[in-house]
């Protein structure tokens, strides 16, 4: 079983600007993976200030304003992530 903090969320905001009480929760109880969505706007990257990896995959559904339908693929391996993929649906 690996060992890696991970947190899903729906709205979470993005590291430049987390929805309120997101930060303070990571202060409080930190996380290596910060998984969130709400914006249908695909990210990743590397949160300096909370140390952990921030994903938003995008939008699977048919409802919204997006051109294309996304979702992220994974594997954790030594309590990282490898070999992510972005699936366009």
């Amino acid at each position: 079983m690996e060992d890696t903090r991970v947190w899903i969320t729906h709205i979470g905001g993005h590291p430049k600007r987390y929805a309120p009480g997101i930060s303070a929760q990571f202060v409080n109880d930190p996380v290596d993976l910060f998984i969130c969505g709400h914006s249908h706007i695909v990210k990743a990257g590397f949160d300096q200030k909370y140390k952990h990896l921030h994903l938003n995959p995008g939008a699977a559904g048919k409802q919204g304003w997006q051109k294309y339908r996304t979702a992220m693929r994974f594997s954790l391996e030594g309590g990282k992530v490898k070999a992510l993929d972005l699936i366009t649906l």
